[in-house]
Order: C-alpha cells, then structure tokens, then sequence
C-alpha cells in the first residue's frame, strides 16, 4: 500500500470521543484461532448513559466540577466527565443523578440539560451505537469520594475549576460541554449557583 492510499485511509476512521482511532493493522489480529469479522456483519448494540458536570462553587465565587479518572481499554488513566448506564425504567435525568452520586460522591440536582454525545464504536465483535445525556448540576451534599462506585471504574475523583476543564477532560466532545456549561456560567444561566454566603 502506498503512503497516500495509507494516508487516505486512516482520514475515513472515525474519531471516537477521546480524539484519535485506535488504529491496528488487521494482518496482525489473523492468527489461529482469530478471524475478522467485518464491521457490516458485526451484530449492532444500543447503549444509552447519563451524566454530565456537578458544580460547586466556592466561598471565593469559583465555580468548579467533580470530574473522575478512570482507565480507557488500553490501560491509560483518562480523566473524564462522571456518567453511566441506564438501569431499569430510570429516565437520562435519574441515571445522571445516581451515576454522578455514585462516582463522586456528590449529590446534585439537575438545573439544565447541556447536550448528547453520539457515537459508535467496535469491540467485543459488536459495533456499539452509543448515546450519553449530559446535564448540568447543582452539588447539593456529599464528600468528595470513589469509594461509592460499584463497578469500581472511577480510580480517583477531583473538583476541577470549569475554566480549566478544556486542559483537563480527555475526551473532545466532553469538553465542548465543559465550554458550553463556562458560556452558561459567565451569562449568568446560573443564578441557582452562588457562593456561600451570598
């Protein structure tokens, strides 16, 4: 293959959220034991989650975020907006509450719906269409803490000012959420957020 077929082809592989396509050579999987399957005849999955950004804000007036870190399929720790899986009959609107409470150790309640995150990706021999609702919150009680999570994906958890999640969340789209909940921040779509005290 030359250089530029090469250079074509990798430009037709969709990003996922974290940014680049993980891309591997398909001679390299075929081995004993190991086919391919092409994509057109993996079975297709449907995966809804919810989460989004819990803000607090502090005496000084700084809004910030509980954000988690967690670790991608290749090992490497990310660190990312706190969501998860529908369980149940629960609404987007539940699971991000539980989810974000669950992960954080934050209770909040839902001020406004920020936006969806839509994506495919393969794995496991499936193709995964996924949906992630993200809202913004207001942090009502709770301690800072992983401890909570059931599946014990979160490995450690931090309050991030909003202005710095642009440097700090791993995936592009999540932080376009972060720039759009800062937008509805500093135009004052957030007269519920005060500072103690206020």
């Amino acid at each position: 293959m030359s250089p530029a077929a090469s250079q074509s082809d990798r430009q037709r592989i969709p990003a996922p959220p974290g940014g680049h396509a993980l891309r591997i050579d398909p001679r390299r999987r075929v081995g004993p034991g190991l086919t391919l399957i092409p994509s057109s005849q993996m079975p297709i999955v449907e995966e809804t989650s919810a989460g989004g950004l819990v803000i607090d804000v502090t005496r000084a007036g700084v809004h910030r975020a509980a954000v988690i870190a967690r670790r991608n399929r290749a090992g490497r720790l990310e660190w990312c907006l706190p969501k998860g899986h529908l369980e149940g009959t629960e609404t987007p609107e539940q699971a991000a509450v539980r989810e974000i409470a669950e992960e954080t150790g934050i209770s909040g309640a839902i001020r406004l719906r920020l936006g969806i995150i839509d994506y495919w990706f393969s794995g496991e021999g499936r193709r995964v269409h996924k949906v992630v609702h993200h809202f913004l919150l207001e942090a009502l009680a709770g301690d800072l803490t992983v401890e909570l999570d059931p599946d014990g994906e979160a490995e450690d958890a931090a309050w991030i000012p909003v202005p710095e999640l642009a440097r700090t969340l791993s995936y592009p789209n999540e932080r376009r959420l972060a720039a759009e909940a800062q937008q509805l921040l500093d135009t004052g779509a957030h007269s519920f957020l005060e500072a103690p005290g206020h």
